[in-house]
């Protein structure tokens, strides 16, 4: 139980007494942290599910419902994906060598690349957010967003070193084998079924592609900055969020 409360403390702003704090926690406990981001990120479904229909019900525009809905993720968060996101397309963007595409992406700010990558990642996810919410999609908006957490538990995958001593990658990379990834990657194939209405390939299908992407996209990121960082985690949950959105938008 410990774990799942440092998880949702992690994850989100939300106050969790007693839990773990990130800079005294060993890998050990880094590993079953990780092993539960899902969980975590169910629950970031469920508000950015509650936003949309409390916005749909109010008759506010399309673009409002889903600017509000990703906007409600974002603080849930601390935004910490959007800027991990934001971080890795600067450091791909610098074409330099591993040690100055870390070091641009600790400099804390957002430059050319980030920034463009960031609008458009905000512009697709909130269209597709409010196009779905139009057709009472809610049970796919809130797997799509679950779902995405699922890229973290990739991202750690065993053979995978941190690319900095010390940080987010340092206590989670590594520490998740084949089976804590088959589970989660079935769990949630299993829960996109029903996502669609009339379609219960449809669901599975843009879950799948969006973690293929997501992992991929890490795998990238990886070889370029020499190892995985917390960065390049929230990188793989965006992605695998808006490719899920889009693919569950799909008539």
């Amino acid at each position: 139980m410990k774990h799942l409360l440092a998880t949702v403390a992690w994850m989100t702003v939300l106050p969790v007494p007693g839990s773990l704090q990130p800079s005294p926690v060993a890998r050990a406990d880094g590993a079953r942290i990780i092993a539960r981001v899902p969980l975590a990120g169910a629950l970031v479904g469920a508000l950015v599910v509650a936003v949309a229909w409390s916005a749909h019900a109010a008759g506010l525009p399309t673009v409002l419902v889903g600017a509000l809905a990703v906007g409600a993720a974002a603080l849930l968060t601390r935004g910490m994906h959007l800027d991990g996101s934001a971080d890795c397309v600067d450091g791909l963007g610098s074409y330099g060598s591993p040690e100055r595409a870390r070091q641009i992406m600790r400099q804390g700010t957002v430059g050319p690349f980030g920034a463009a990558a960031l609008a458009l990642l905000l512009i697709a996810e909130s269209a597709a957010i409010g196009g779905l919410a139009d057709r009472g999609g809610w049970l796919a908006i809130g797997v799509a967003v679950g779902a995405s957490r699922v890229a973290a538990v990739l991202g750690c995958r065993r053979g995978w070193s941190p690319s900095n001593p010390d940080g987010f990658g340092a206590l989670t990379a590594g520490t998740q084998g084949l089976p804590s990834q088959a589970l989660w990657v079935t769990v949630a194939l299993a829960v996109a079924i029903p996502a669609v209405p009339g379609r219960p390939w449809q669901g599975p299908l843009a879950v799948g592609l969006a973690l293929l992407f997501a992992g991929l996209a890490m795998r990238h990121c990886v070889r370029r900055f020499g190892g995985v960082s917390g960065d390049v985690l929230g990188f793989g949950i965006e992605i695998a969020a808006v490719i899920a959105l889009i693919g569950l938008c799909v008539a």
